[in-house]
């Protein structure tokens, strides 16, 4: 009796869903953290439904065919209410199966409709949330919801790197200049008002 008792309770931890199987079959019960009675001849099976992060590392085109690597992150949780379908359809290690893969695939998709300097400039916010919302197409049907995307590192060819530098190094030198300008204006103008004046 107290064997069968043993074996008639399951234990889900903090964090996680509950997937039932029974000889192997997915019954498609789930059951939340806490204690629970079960079939004894049940197995549970433990999901995570925990924030979670997978970092991505790919060479990714640009739209000018410049190969650059980029490293990125997605944050990502399991809906708890399709743990099950996700248990028997995909395994518990859907984040190999699924993210990885469809992560890499939206990096590419994007990189490779925005040119290389764009990557580089403050526009990495904006091709982040396209990343992010082409993976939500691609994984939210099966069961795990993207949260976000977070690009980490950029690695752009060194001749590309030394251009864009240079392009910025003379853009604010081009600044330096007007600036100097204006002054050198504001002075004459200001003599020209003292001479006026005597």
């Amino acid at each position: 009796a107290a064997v069968l008792a043993f074996n008639s309770t399951a234990c889900v931890s903090t964090g996680h869903v509950g997937v039932v199987t029974v000889f192997g079959r997915v019954t498609g019960r789930t059951m939340p953290e806490g204690l629970h009675l079960v079939n004894p001849l049940a197995r549970v099976h433990e999901l995570s439904v925990k924030t979670q992060e997978v970092k991505e590392r790919a060479a990714v085109p640009s739209s000018e065919g410049l190969i650059m690597g980029l490293e990125a992150s997605v944050l990502y949780h399991l809906q708890p209410d399709r743990a099950a379908d996700v248990f028997q359809k995909v395994g518990p290690a859907y984040a190999e199966v699924l993210l990885g893969p469809n992560m890499r695939s939206a990096m590419r998709a994007v990189t490779a409709s925005n040119n290389a300097s764009t990557l580089y400039s403050d526009a990495r916010e904006t091709i982040a949330r396209q990343i992010l919302t082409d993976l939500q197409g691609q994984v939210q049907p099966r069961g795990i919801v993207s949260e976000n995307v977070l690009l980490r590192d950029l690695q752009l060819p060194d001749t590309l790197k030394q251009a864009i530098e240079a392009k910025q190094q003379a853009q604010q030198e081009a600044q330096r200049m007007e600036f100097v300008l204006q002054r050198e204006r504001q002075e004459a103008e200001r003599k020209r008002v003292e001479a006026q004046g005597i």
